[in-house]
């Protein structure tokens, strides 16, 4: 018997979440932990940056995939009890070769994310960026979600940063004028299994030059930092506020995890014994000087911070890594 639009009624375990960018490496995580949890998991994805083998394991389980492109439209029957809207290219190789799919997903993608939310009477979370701070000055690190931001609207980095402070804009905008239950996270630098490896970020980069024993290549001077949090610790973060009655932006990060990027390389160099060399080539524009989450809100709101150590996640990224380089 169907539920009326807009029930919390659970026909079915926990409920039923609908995630967009669900082959991709956070959202086939997300989409495993909240099967392990009871949830029923819609799978939407148009496979631009995704991959299917990274949910071969979830499709005898109480998981649905839905091949679609977000930006076009959004079509799932029955009921829906949260969306999670994680459809994205995420890093500066994918966002650059994909520009206005990057704008899109972030716009239309959103906004049909959105209606979809609102149609089914479900909570929506959005997965934003610690792009959306640019490259914070001093006196704003580590940053905190009162930060505007220092964001170049035209740059190499725009299509992604912009994309993601509209999707926000407009997350608040539906909770305004709709009174949709809008949650917004802040995602920091993550790492883990699942992780392309030949994406161009920090961790797959150094790992798939190491595990070759090829020249490891630092962007500028490698005194750039980010803070790593591992998979899980931001998939634990991502349900405590989707559950929750917060709405953000909440930043998910591991202040403990900052380091330069001339140390993740040199540590990922030493944990897979690689004969590798560091060479240095030209900083990209806009690449941010520092990366580092004040976590304040996530603790006091959600009771959340990170619990993996950044060497014990990488043991198991790298082991992953290894049998994916040829």
């Amino acid at each position: 018997m169907p539920t009326k639009k807009g029930s919390r009624l659970r026909a079915k375990g926990k409920g039923r979440v609908v995630i967009t960018g669900a082959a991709g490496f956070l959202g086939s995580h997300l989409a495993e932990t909240l099967l392990d949890m009871g949830y029923s998991v819609v799978g939407v994805d148009n496979l631009a940056t995704g991959d299917l083998a990274n949910i071969a394991h979830l499709r005898k389980r109480d998981f649905t995939f839905l091949k679609q492109n977000v930006s076009d439209h959004i079509k799932v029957p029955g009921r829906v009890d949260y969306v999670l809207h994680w459809a994205s290219p995420a890093s500066p190789i994918d966002y650059d070769k994909l520009k206005i799919p990057t704008l899109k997903v972030g716009s239309l993608g959103t906004h049909n994310a959105l209606g979809l939310a609102k149609a089914k009477g479900a909570a929506f979370v959005l997965a934003s960026t610690s792009e959306v701070y640019g490259d914070p000055p001093a006196e704003h690190h580590p940053q905190k979600e009162t930060y505007w931001g220092n964001v170049n609207p035209i740059g190499p980095r725009s299509v992604y940063d912009e994309a993601k402070r509209f999707a926000e804009a407009i997350t608040f905008a539906y909770h305004r004028e709709h009174k949709i239950d809008t949650k917004i996270v802040r995602i920091f630098n993550t790492y883990g299994p699942r992780m392309r490896i030949n994406d161009g970020r920090a961790v797959p980069a150094f790992a798939s030059q190491a595990l070759r024993n090829k020249d490891v290549t630092l962007f500028g001077d490698g005194t750039q930092t980010r803070s790593f949090t591992y998979v899980s610790d931001l998939v634990d973060g991502i349900i405590k506020l989707m559950l929750s009655k917060e709405h953000g932006p909440i930043n998910i990060g591991n202040p403990d995890g900052e380091m330069t990027m001339k140390a993740i390389a040199e540590l990922i160099i030493k944990m897979t014994g690689s004969k590798s060399k560091i060479v240095y080539r030209p900083l990209p524009g806009d690449d941010p000087k520092q990366r580092k989450p004040d976590i304040t809100l996530a603790r006091t709101l959600l009771g959340w911070e990170p619990k993996v150590p950044l060497e014990e996640g990488l043991v198991t990224t790298l082991e992953y890594f290894k049998t994916k380089v040829r």
